[in-house]
């Protein structure tokens, strides 16, 4: 006879967002399931190729989860300053911390050591149950709740089930749910690079005119990881290049700002393709989209992540209060402010990316003179500078309560 195992919320998708709401969930004594395909492992070696930009409302969260302590600082590169360009232009924008009295804007870390913390914090907390190396074959909504099938046999049932299963998301496939998306026609490259000149804690990025360059500072002084996102048939071109080609390519394209750049760490590069993702609901009976599974957007920005951690912190506050006035928390009546909230945000991510991505391509002389005219507008005006890097910081009003 096959038993049935319940829960308050069944999670599929163990990656960063997944693990932040089973965590928010658990200490707000929600009883919830994580359902892993992966399995976290410690991180160490050479640095990982994915990592992210995390902003302070971002480390404000997995701080109140109690992960931010289980990342290790030699995974961690806090950024101070950062710095904008033109590259075919006049246009450039700098900015630091110490003008808004802050010890950094934010930090650069890899994206498995974030998941490997919030697993530790996870496996701390008495009502979270993390299923490591399991996938899900079938869901199933009834009016009462959901019930899932996994590959490993085990049947479960939930009051609610949370989509964070990535950009491929199986949940939102099996749901029927559609996208509204497209093609940047950029593919962004990846690699760990060290650079003849320290990177002084500092966030650079470059518009390219046919693409843009972002160099990350890691924990090492001269070392740094990089997005260069690039049409495809350059992406292939930039690959297929020996080593030595791509170095050469690589510091040119930065202007030799931080001396010769060589490829570090297993010496590897890799790319993936650019697409903006906007699921046409967020949330259904029994069902929230979280992550990548509701929104992908342009990484010129670095803001991915972060905008998936404030789909998980809204998540947790909806749910816990729900769960706190005894109220169903699948019903979808009850998450139609949640599904509001979050597909605002996402789309005004979206429509920011998308115009930043519009105003910097391409060479028109009209488009150089209004970025050059915008870019060196917010550097010179103080009330601009200061909300540009309150955004950049995550800073803005209405933030979910864990992570203020």
């Amino acid at each position: 006879m096959i038993t049935t195992q319940t829960y308050d919320v069944a999670i599929v998708g163990g990656g960063m967002v997944g693990l932040a709401i089973a965590c928010g969930l658990a200490e707000a004594g929600v009883k919830t399931l994580v359902i892993d395909a992966g399995e976290c492992q410690p991180v160490t070696g050479h640095p990982r190729l994915r990592v992210s930009a995390i902003n302070q409302a971002s480390q404000c969260l997995l701080n109140n989860l109690g992960a931010w302590s289980y990342i290790d600082a030699q995974r961690t590169g806090p950024y101070r300053r950062m710095e904008v360009w033109d590259k075919d232009g006049l246009g450039k924008i700098s900015f630091d911390a110490e003008s808004l009295s802050e010890p950094a804007l934010g930090a650069i870390v890899e994206n498995d050591a974030i998941s490997y913390a919030l697993a530790r914090s996870a496996a701390g907390l008495a009502n979270v149950t993390h299923l490591e190396g399991v996938r899900m074959e079938k869901l199933a909504f009834g009016e009462r709740e959901a019930w899932l099938t996994l590959d490993n046999g085990d049947q479960v049932s939930a009051a609610l089930v949370v989509a964070a299963d990535g950009a491929q998301s199986q949940v939102r496939s099996l749901c029927q749910i559609p996208l509204t998306f497209w093609d940047y026609g950029h593919h962004a490259i990846v690699a760990t690079i060290r650079t003849e000149q320290p990177h002084n804690s500092t966030a650079r990025q470059a518009f390219l005119g046919d693409g843009v360059l972002a160099f990350l500072p890691l924990n090492e002084d001269n070392l740094c990881s990089i997005v260069w996102s690039v049409a495809p048939e350059q992406a292939a071109s930039l690959l297929a290049a020996t080593d030595e080609e791509f170095e050469k390519r690589l510091t040119v394209a930065m202007d030799g700002r931080l001396g010769m750049c060589r490829l570090a760490g297993d010496g590897k590069r890799v790319s993936f393709p650019l697409r903006m993702r906007y699921a046409r609901h967020f949330a259904r009976h029994r069902l929230i989209l979280a992550g990548d599974a509701a929104h992908t957007i342009h990484p010129l920005a670095g803001q991915g992540v972060n905008l998936g951690f404030l789909d998980a912190a809204a998540i947790v506050d909806t749910v816990a209060e729900l769960k706190q006035a005894g109220k169903d928390i699948g019903e979808y009546r009850h998450l139609r402010a949640l599904e509001r909230w979050r597909k605002a945000d996402a789309l005004e991510m979206i429509t920011a990316m998308e115009g930043f991505k519009q105003l910097f391509a391409g060479s028109n002389p009209i488009k150089k003179a209004i970025r050059d005219l915008g870019l060196n507008l917010v550097d010179s005006v103080s009330p601009l500078k200061t909300l540009f890097i309150q955004q950049a910081m995550g800073k803005k009003s209405g933030l979910p309560r864990l992570c203020r």
